[in-house]
């Protein structure tokens, strides 16, 4: 179980690395990193999802080269043995993001868990939040790529005549079917042919950022998909939701591999 809760957390601050990798659309005009420096949770660090990307790419955070990544968390001060928890406080539940790149990159999948509702439930609760800044002891962290947990265009490309895995994309259903424009420039409207829609937000409860049930999760995949399937690939509009039905996905399907289309609608529908 990937999910962990917030009184777990309260009791164990001293005893995990933390993570906050709040990321917003750039529509939502809001700056995760200073609210992070306003309020955080204790020994919490800040992880920047378009910072620690390829910067090589003209893509929004892309997946980084390897030893780009293992640059990264070093500096984080995060080893391979580490138990970590990674929150957010975003509306897009972005802590999925960083779970799926710690995923793609070797980490021992049982020490990843996600913080279940994040900062929002936090904060109702009344948990403590501090300003301080976190003392950082530099690492010397070793990955290993998981190739088969990413798609390419190529890939995508080819499985519309070979159909060897299902393309479920996150956006909402207004995105997919080209209802409204994308909140990115230079984007046509639509989807990838023969993918299916499941807006990510229909996992989430609204009034506390939680996943749903498992039971729930499970009724709604099973509307789109069988859910003893492996061969699902997830896209979104840039890789951060796809992550969000990844790790759902997982929840249900332990034998599932989570697995992403990094370049999701923001390379698949770029206007050439």
């Amino acid at each position: 179980m990937s999910l962990i809760s917030t009184d777990w957390l309260l009791e164990n601050l001293n005893l995990v690395k933390i993570i906050d990798s709040s990321w917003h659309l750039p529509n939502q005009n809001r700056n995760a990193i200073n609210e992070y420096s306003n309020e955080h949770i204790l020994n919490s660090i800040f992880f920047d999802i378009d910072k620690y990307s390829d910067q090589e790419s003209d893509l929004p955070h892309m997946l980084p080269k390897i030893e780009q990544w293992e640059n990264i968390v070093s500096n984080l001060g995060i080893s391979n043995k580490d138990k970590i928890v990674i929150y957010d406080n975003s509306d897009l539940i972005s802590s999925c993001r960083c779970w799926y790149t710690f995923n793609y990159f070797g980490h021992n999948q049982s020490l990843i868990f996600i913080l279940d509702g994040g900062l929002k439930k936090w904060k109702l609760e009344g948990k403590p939040l501090v300003k301080s800044e976190t003392i950082i002891k530099k690492s010397n962290y070793k990955a290993v790529e998981n190739k088969k947990m990413v798609k390419s265009k190529m890939d995508i490309d080819k499985n519309i005549a070979l159909k060897k895995f299902k393309v479920i994309d996150a956006r909402s259903f207004e995105r997919f079917e080209g209802r409204v424009a994308e909140p990115r420039s230079n984007l046509r409207s639509g989807s990838i042919q023969g993918s299916s829609c499941l807006p990510f937000s229909q996992l989430i409860n609204k009034n506390n950022n939680t996943f749903k049930s498992l039971e729930e999760i499970d009724q709604i995949f099973k509307k789109i998909i069988d859910t003893k399937d492996n061969n699902i690939v997830f896209s979104c509009g840039s890789g951060v939701t796809a992550s969000v039905l990844a790790l759902a996905y997982s929840l249900i399907n332990n034998k599932y591999t989570p697995t992403i289309y990094d370049g999701s609608w923001s390379e698949y529908g770029l206007i050439k």
